[in-house]
This record gives structure tokens, sequence and C-alpha cells, in this order.
């Protein structure tokens, strides 16, 4: 995530929101239209006049193309975490949650907000806006990952640890208030992903701030701010460093596959 760039509007409302989440039938009635794979039912739950405004991670879409979007999932099951659903004003009711599903033997994370409004006796979906992602959006950015001690100090202690454990360092520039620091910090947790993280390396979280803190580690090894975080250099037990992201790859972490993650952390490794 670059300094400044404005974050999706479901990453700023999960941030924020205190509300607490309440039932909300139309809601499971898309839920179920979907795992069912009924087109029709699924496009009759959203507002024809006025029509529905659709955004999503790639652009504006059509009615159309969103039914089709869900149904080309062919989803086996799907959970729904419901981080918000209140009534805004009569006849008007928000909804924003995670859903985790199946499709085609693989899961997938879409982070949506839907706002449904009831014409006559029928609630519809107005106004959505969707980002899908291989990995789990943290419903939450209120924890603490990036510590505000001496960052020299910390690469320090993780490489005299790398040397009498046989890893790499993997040195992690970030900031709290960044929404893909936090996915990526979670994708870390993954079963999968931690079976070849732990074992093979180090992690030291730095903290950048907005682009006032730590600014000489990165520059040293070759992390651009510029770039965005989250970024990574990846240290010998020597300090020599192997590895270093110079051109944003993990900016976007909500984008990244599990198998992107578990491919690096094996190329660089160590061997020992």
């Amino acid at each position: 995530m670059r300094v400044l760039r404005a974050a999706s509007v479901a990453a700023v409302l999960i941030t924020l929101c205190s509300a607490q989440a309440g039932e909300f039938a139309p809601l499971e009635q898309w839920h179920l239209a979907i795992l069912r794979g009924d087109t029709p039912e699924i496009s009759s739950l959203y507002s024809i006049s006025p029509p529905v405004q659709i955004k999503t991670g790639s652009g504006a879409v059509d009615l159309n193309a969103e039914s089709a979007f869900w149904t080309g999932l062919k989803a086996t099951s799907m959970n729904l975490s419901i981080v918000k659903s209140q009534t805004l004003q009569p006849g008007i009711h928000g909804v924003l949650f995670q859903a985790s599903l199946k499709s085609r033997g693989k899961t997938l994370y879409i982070t949506a907000e839907q706002i449904w409004q009831q014409q006559g006796n029928i609630w519809r979906i107005v106004a959505e806006e969707r980002d899908i992602a291989k990995l789990e959006q943290p419903l939450s950015t209120n924890d603490h990952i990036y510590p505000e001690g001496d960052a020299h100090a910390e690469i320090r202690e993780a490489l005299s640890k790398a040397a009498k454990t046989h890893k790499r360092v993997l040195v992690v520039f970030g900031a709290d208030w960044c929404y893909d620091c936090h996915v990526l910090d979670k994708a870390f947790q993954r079963k999968d992903i931690a079976a070849v993280l732990n074992p093979s390396y180090e992690v030291v979280h730095i903290d950048v701030g907005r682009g006032e803190k730590n600014q000489d580690l990165m520059n040293e090894y070759g992390v651009p701010m510029k770039r965005g975080i989250p970024a990574i250099a990846i240290l010998a037990p020597t300090g020599k460093l192997l590895y270093s992201q110079k051109n944003g790859e993990w900016e976007r972490a909500r984008a990244l596959g599990p198998e992107d993650l578990i491919a690096l952390l094996r190329k660089w490794k160590s061997q020992g």
C-alpha cells in the first residue's frame, strides 16, 4: 500500500466500523441463491430501477457481469463473516462482510459492502463494492504489528538468532495503518505458509510510519518507499543482503496467493 493512497471502501469501513452485526434475511436469501447457482434469483435481488451501481477491484461492472461472476465461481461452500449489518435510514440497509468460499478446489476471500433498498415488498441491492483475494482478509486492523523500538537493534538480534539456528532473516517493512501489511501478517499465520516460514526465517517487522521512519534501512536494503509497503528484504545471518523487493511486488498483498509467498520463501530459505 503506497503512502497516502486511498484504501478501498471496505478496508476503511473494516477499520472504523464499531456497529454490531445483525441478522438481515435478504442477505441470507442472496447467499443461498449463489450456493445454488441460481442466476435468475441472484439477478432479481439487484435493483433495476434505479440501476444498481457495482464496483470491483477491476472497475465497474453491470448486473449481467455481476451475476455471471457469482455463478461462475461455482462455489461448493460459502461462509459469511459479517462485520456490519445495520439500518442506515428507513428502507435502506447496509452490510459489510467477508465471504470465504471454495471454488474449484481453492479457497477465495471476497470482501463486499452492499447497500440494500426496500422496493415494495422486496429488498434489492442498489450499490455494491467488492474485492476478491486468495488470502484471508483481516476483519480488523487494530493489531499492533510494527514495534516502535530501535529497528537496528531488532535486526542485530534477529541476525544473532539466525546465526545460531541457521536461518535467514526476513525483514518486513510496513506500518500499522497499512491494510495490506495486515493481510501479509495474517498470511504468515496460515499453516501452509508458517510451515515454510517458521523453520527457515527469523522475522523482523520494521515500522516506516508514513515514510519518515527507518528510511536508512530501506535505502540500505534497496527497498524504495515510493514503491509501496509491505516490502521485504532477506538477509543471510552475516547481514548480507540476499534479496529485496525493488518494485513493490507485495504492495498489494491482498492480490497475492499463498503459492506466491511459499514459492519465494522456499527459494531463499537456508540450504544448511
